[in-house]
C-alpha cells in the first residue's frame, strides 16, 4: 500500500482533525507542531509564541485513494485563507494558515490550487496562506490527539469561535 504525508496549518490543530480524519484513504491524522526552530516543543512553548512553531496537523494518506489534489481541496474549506495571523477566535503566529509541502509534486499542486483560488473571485480580501516547505513534525501530547472525540463539548465551543459560519458563508454556497 502506497502512503504519503501532507501537512496543513489552519488556526487550532483541534479543528483540522475531523474533516480530514473522516475522508477514506486517511490513515492516520495527528495534531502538532512544525516550523519552528526548537526541538520537541511542548504545547506551552508554542503558545508562548517562542519557539517559532505553528498548530498543524500531519496526515497520512494512501494517494491510490485520495489524492494530495482533493487534500488541498478540504484544506481550504477548513480555513480563512485571508487571514494571515491566526483563524478566527485563535490568534496569533502559531495559529497561522500554511500548506507545509513535502516535495515539488505537492508544491506545484498548492500554487496552482492558491492560484486557482484567488482568481475565483470567492474571497474580497488578498488570499494570503502561504506555502513553504515542510520542516520536522512533532506530534502534540497526547491529550491533544482527536480531541474531537475526547472532548466534544470544548470541541463545540472551539467550533463556534466563527469557523462554522465562516464555512457555511464561503464554502456551503
Amino acid at each position: 500500500m502506497a502512503q504519503e504525508t501532507a501537512i496543513f496549518a489552519g488556526g487550532c490543530f483541534w479543528c483540522m482533525v475531523e474533516p480530514f480524519e473522516e475522508q477514506p484513504g486517511i490513515k492516520q491524522v495527528l495534531s502538532g507542531y512544525t516550523g519552528g526552530h526548537t526541538s520537541n516543543p511542548t504545547y506551552e512553548e508554542v503558545a508562548s509564541h517562542t519557539t517559532g512553531h505553528t498548530e498543524a496537523v500531519q496526515i497520512t494518506f494512501d494517494p491510490e485513494v485520495i489524492s494530495y489534489d482533493k487534500l488541498v481541496e478540504i484544506y481550504w474549506q477548513q480555513t480563512d485563507p485571508t487571514d494571515a495571523m491566526g483563524q478566527f477566535q485563535d490568534r496569533g503566529d502559531n495559529y497561522r494558515p500554511v500548506i507545509f509541502v513535502n516535495n515539488d509534486s505537492q508544491r506545484k499542486i498548492a500554487e496552482k490550487s492558491k492560484e486557482s483560488l484567488k482568481k475565483s473571485g470567492r474571497f474580497d480580501e488578498p488570499i494570503v496562506t502561504t506555502i513553504e516547505e515542510a520542516s520536522t513534525f512533532y506530534p502534540a501530547e497526547e491529550e491533544h490527539q482527536e480531541f474531537y472525540k475526547k472532548n466534544p463539548r470544548r470541541y463545540q465551543m472551539e467550533e463556534s469561535g466563527g469557523r462554522t459560519d465562516f464555512i457555511e458563508k464561503h464554502w456551503n454556497k
